[in-house]
Order: C-alpha cells, then structure tokens, then sequence
C-alpha cells in the first residue's frame, strides 16, 4: 500500500512564542508522534513521543557550511508531502525470510530565507521508531559545499541509563560500560584503556552508535545511523548539564567533515524505541531505511560456517610472519627462499591441510588462512605504502596445493587481505587480487584495515574511508566475491544493499580474549548496539579458557563458560560464523562441539523471548526452508534462571538437545563444567534453565 498526500504549496505562517509551522505525523499504529516545527528564529527542530512520554525532547537540525551562511536558522517551510507506505522484501539472508517495511512519512522542504538555498528533512516513522535524514536538491544557489558541522541534535528527556564506549575516529574495539548520562566524562579516560598509536579521541563527552539508552520508567531508546554513503560516520557528543546530544562527525585530514554536492542525501538518523526491550532487538529500521539489492543474481552469496587458521597467531603460539632476519622488506626485491625461517610460522602447507581435514570431517564450508602472503615482518606501524601484493605466498605456503587439496575435500578457501590500512596500495592492487582469488578458487575475503590509515592524517571513518569501504564491496561484487571486514566503519544496514558483505568486527571481538579479557557482559550488550547495524564476524567457540594451555606467557583468560561460547552462535546472529579454537580443543569438547555442527546460519523466523540490555537475552530462530529451532541464552555477570517458552514451535511433539552451564560453572572459577540433555518439548512447554555468571545455554530442536 501506498498513498501520497500533498500539502499546500506555500503554508502560512501561523506564530506562537515558541515555534511556527508546526506539523505532526502518526506511526501506523499510533503509539509514536513526532513533531517538526520552525522556532522564532527560523531554526529547523524535531521532538518524538512515545505513548505521551519524551524520547526525544525540542532538537533542533542543521549544518554549519565552509563558505557562505550556514544552513541552520531563518528558514521557512515552503511545502510538506506525506504517504504511507507498507511492503514486505525478502533479504537475500538474515534473521527472518521476510521484512515488513510499513511506515509514515512526512517530507518538510524549507527555503533559507535570506539565501534563497533549498534544504528538505524527510521523516520516517516506524511503529518501532524513528529514521529521518537532509535532502539538497540541486538548485543554482547551492551547488558544491563543504559541512564543518552537522547540528542535528537528541534532546533526552533526563539522566538516563547508557550502555556505551567512548568516540574514537578509528576503532570501536572497547568494553561497554553502564553509567548515568551524567558520569560519562568522569569514566571516559579509564573506559578507553590503553591508547594505540593510529586512534584519535575526540572529547569526554562523545560516545559511538550505536547508543542504548533506558529510562529509570523503562523506556528503551537506541540512536544509530542508517545507509552510511559517502559521508563520514557520526558520533554524538554530550551536553551532561543538559542531557543533549550532538552529531560529531568525523573529520577528515584537514579538518573538513563532508564534501557534497547537489542533489544529494545525508544518511538516515535513526531513534529506535520501545517499553519493551526485545523491541530493540527485533526492530528492522536500520535495514528498512537501505536502499534494495542491488546485486541481480545472488545465488552466488551463501552464509558460510568456516574454521581458520588465526587463534595461534592471536594468543601468540605461532606468527604472521616468516624470518626474522630482514630489517625492512620491499616486495619487489625480497627474496625468501634465501632467508631462515624462524619456525613459528602459522601458516604452513601441512597446518592448512590438517585444517582442511577437520574442516571436511566435521561439514564445515570454508577454512581462513592469516599470514599466508609475503610481508607480514613490517606489516604494522610502518607508514609504508607497499606493505602486501595480495598474490604472493610465503615459501612453505604451497597455494596451488592448498587450493586442490580443500577443493579434493569439498572445503573452500577464504582469502585474507591485511591493508595494513595503506589503503591506496589496496585499491591499485584489488583487481588483481579479486582476479587471483576467482583463478584459485577463493570466494571470500576476510579484510583488515590495523594500523595509522594512508594518506597520512586521515581517520578510519572519515568520508574518503567510508567510500573505499564500499568501493571494496562493490567492486568485490564484480568478481562474486563476499567481504568480511575488519577494522572497518561500523554496519550501517548497507548488507541490503550489497548482501556480499556478510561479516565485519567494527567492534571489540573475541580476540580480546587473548588481550586480557571481554567482560562477561560484553555479548548480552553486543546484539543492543553494535549489531543493530548488521551482522559481526565475532569468532565465538573458544572453549579452552586459559591462554597459557596455547601460551605459557600469555596469562589471558575467556571471561565465559563454553555453555555461553554456544549460546552466540544463536544470539549473535550472523552468515559468517567461525568455530575459532583448535581442532584439538574441540576433539576435547567433542559432545558439545555437536551443536556448533548443528547450528544453522540464516533463518526464516526470529523469536526474542528474554532480553534486558548488558544483562542477558534469550532468542529463538528457526532455519531457513528447514523444520529445526534452535535457542540461545546468553547470560553477564550476575547468575539467573531463563524461562524458555516454546509457543514459537508449531503444534506437535519435538525433541529438544540441551547444552547447558553445570551447577558450579562459573566464568572464572569453573567454565568448563557443562550438562548435556535431551527432553520432550511442545508449544506448551516452559523451562527453566540455569544460567552461571558469565555462563548460558543452547538448544537445538526436532520434530520427534
């Protein structure tokens, strides 16, 4: 269904003390009104209620421009279009088969007065909340123009409850930390940690979208950004006396923060709320507001459970590197046959085979290689330009023997593409490194982008950046290749659009882990904030806890218990799921490995039956085109009893294969004490399930 309605062209102007010209939209069903208007000085501002209570008080919109007057006050509004629209599309993967995408909106277009230039805000309201963004259509009076600030703002309605980690112009790799709005400034030094060369810190007050916010009432608000393009990604900056939000764009080089031209769009702003927070998990604005597919055939896109070659290198057992006895290398003079070895290298032809036989034996798809490629002794740090070609391996790599060995077993390859952040070398050479893959049987890449980005000043999630992100995708696309990547933008819902991007990081992974430990709560907050933007490559599956079993200098420690190790590969869903200990770890755990076997990867149906932001949730899902349920129940620090309600299944007898915490499981003191069940289950029954601190449960599903 779609309707349109158009306003009158010229409104007139009908003043009060606090505002003009406002206009009001509905969600379709009722509970959300939002409210634009024009205050006495012509400045653009929006508010949204929920229900009659606050979510986003008076706030107003705008930019401030390079040159000429700013596109912030002395505006009018010249018309306002609305429709209603309500469809459902099928995603090429995803947690459901089918998305509704069913909203109100409202399109103000505004003249500045005193300019004569055109700016549009159009307003999308969901029953579950909010996406609006800025329009230019192209017109005389404003062409090409530099934004030095965005002014959009979110006026909360008081101190609330945030879960968030502190603005950072390069990574999103910290702990979650729960405080009052107001004790942000006072926790951003100590929630950073330890700084790295290549990141940039911008103010006490900033944090990163995605934001979860709750009321002392209950009221669950989220703030994030949808349809990230050629623009750079937004952090909001804090106001603590007054509890207002500010966009903080990241800038470029210089300083600058969007170079646009009309006509033209910025992303959407989204406010997802509710009273209830499952709510949050199961919204679909982020994908909604991306544009379709844009990719014709995608029979060539298929989730993928792989095992790699990674963690030794992670904990330290083994090296991405080769020798040691070269001080620098160039790629084009470096001749490693004529060097020594320093036998730590994990990526060797007899290793990469005996991964390619776990993988066979067990029915994984693929097996990833790190440290395959030439380079990796300078890799990091350097300033340097030609850190890696992408083509050629190290001298006990045999790539074409790897290649026809997994191909022999039915296992594929997924490529590894470190940048090293040198991120013009990279695109010069992507062509011939797609090429490459395609010639040998590579369908995927896992990308990275560590380290100071080149050209030297610029930021990870700047506007230049942000673009070569998706130009990878996009030209990845061209050679039907799918894209994890790592240390990249965070998702925006652009996997819509280009569905070959099926896994990034983008936040603080397991190989934390081996760094000195996640929180406990760290993947019960995960699926509130960063996976709102799409799916994470978080390597889940560690089941050896203590990091000097792999390395007697590594005293790092799995802040989980295997039951909870189980659990994400439910509750963090994702196409692109990696089982990342050790093969020999895993014929130690050989009963409960079972489930990581079984689990499935894309879905036709998603159910959130517990949840409560960086405490715990509970979530259901059901296998794409397959009658199998399967259910996560991933658990913090404090231990709990999940109810698990099986009304999701359809009428009839099932059996359900329980993997769960032992009585004295314990993160620290005991994760590895696991029971494993099989019970009856119908649509009728309710369970209980203990859940250690730090701890959690799987279950798979059967028709009996």
């Amino acid at each position: 269904m779609r309707t349109l309605k158009k306003l009158a062209a010229l409104i007139a102007i009908a003043a009060t003390p606090a505002s003009i010209l406002g206009q009001t939209l509905k969600s379709p069903d009722g509970n959300l009104t939002l409210d634009f208007s024009l205050n006495h000085s012509g400045v653009p501002q929006y508010q949204l209620d929920f229900k009659g209570r606050e979510v986003i008080k008076p706030s107003r919109l705008g930019f401030e421009i390079k040159k000429g007057k700013h596109l912030k006050d002395k505006f009018e509004v010249v018309s306002v279009d609305t429709l209603s629209h309500d469809e459902t599309w099928r995603p090429v993967w995803g947690e459901e088969a089918e998305i509704r995408n069913n909203y109100k909106e409202m399109l103000v277009n505004l003249r500045q007065k005193d300019s004569d230039r055109l700016m549009s805000v159009r307003f999308r309201l969901f029953d579950d909340g909010l996406g609006f963004r800025y329009e230019f259509p192209m017109q005389k009076k404003l062409s090409y123009f530099v934004i030095t600030d965005e002014l959009t703002e979110f006026a909360m309605p008081g101190d609330l409850e945030a879960y968030w980690i502190p603005a950072d112009y390069d990574t999103q790799e910290f702990n979650y930390t729960r405080s009052r709005l107001s004790a942000i400034a006072d926790s951003a030094e100590c929630v950073r940690g330890p700084k790295y060369d290549w990141t940039d810190r911008p103010g006490k007050t900033a944090v990163q979208t995605a934001l979860m916010l709750r009321s002392d009432d209950g009221l669950y608000v989220n703030l994030h950004e949808a349809a990230l393009v050629n623009y750079p990604c937004m952090h909001l900056d804090l106001d603590d006396k007054n509890f207002v939000f500010k966009a903080m764009l990241t800038p470029d080089a210089v300083g600058d923060k969007a170079y646009m031209q009309t006509d033209c769009t910025t992303p959407w702003r989204t406010v997802i709320v509710s009273d209830d927070a499952r709510d949050i998990l199961a919204s679909r604005i982020t994908l909604n507001l991306n544009e379709p597919c844009k990719i014709e055939d995608t029979s060539w896109i298929k989730p993928c459970k792989y095992i790699g070659v990674w963690w030794e290198m992670i904990n330290r057992k083994s090296r991405w590197s080769y020798t040691y006895d070269l001080p620098n290398i160039h790629l084009d003079k470096v001749d490693y046959t004529k060097t020594k070895p320093h036998g730590l290298h994990g990526a060797t032809t007899e290793k990469v085979k005996h991964y390619i036989d776990f993988a066979a034996e067990h029915g994984f798809d693929a097996v990833l290689v790190e440290g395959w490629n030439i380079g990796w002794e300078d890799w990091s740090g350097k300033m340097k330009d030609e850190v890696f070609d992408f083509v050629t391996p190290y001298p006990d790599f045999d790539l074409p023997g790897i290649r026809d060995y997994a191909k022999s077993k039915g296992v594929k390859m997924i490529m590894h593409h470190e940048t090293s952040s040198s991120v013009r070398n990279y695109e010069r050479r992507m062509d011939e490194a797609y090429k490459f893959m395609k010639d040998n049987g590579y369908d995927a890449v896992k990308s990275g982008y560590v380290g100071n980005i080149l050209p030297a000043g610029s930021n990870h999630y700047s506007q230049w950046l942000v673009n070569h992100y998706l130009y990878a995708v996009t030209k990845a696309a061209d050679y039907e290749i799918m894209v994890n990547a790592h240390e990249a933008v965070r998702p925006t819902g652009l996997c819509r659009t280009w569905p070959n991007l099926i896994g990034n990081e983008s936040a603080r992974g397991s190989e934390y882990h081996a760094f000195g430990g996640n929180k406990p709560s760290h993947t019960t907050i995960l699926p509130f904030t960063r996976l709102v933007g799409g799916p994470m490559d978080y390597t889940p599956g560690l089941f050896e806890n203590d990091m000097t079993k792999y390395n007697k200098k590594n005293t790092a420690w799995v802040n989980t218990t295997l039951a909870n190790q189980l659990s994400l590969y439910v509750t963090m869903s994702s196409p692109l799921q990696m089982a990342a200990d050790f093969p020999e770890t895993y014929e130690r755990f050989i009963d409960a490995f079972q489930f990581i076997k079984d689990v499935a990867l894309d879905w036709d149906k998603s159910y959130y039956l517990e949840a409560e932001p960086m405490e715990y949730l509970t979530v259901a899902r059901k296998a794409k085109g397959e009658d199998k349920w399967f259910v996560g129940g991933t658990n913090g620090a404090e231990p709990r009893t999940a109810v698990v309600d099986f009304s999701f299944l359809p009428a009839g007898k099932y059996k359900a294969v329980i993997y769960r915490d032992g009585k004295d499981a314990h993160f620290r003191k005991n994760p590895q004490s696991y029971v494993i069940e099989t019970k009856s289950v119908s649509p009728k029954t309710r369970l209980k399930v203990y859940e250690a601190a730090g701890g959690g449960f799987a279950i798979s599903i059967l028709p009996e």
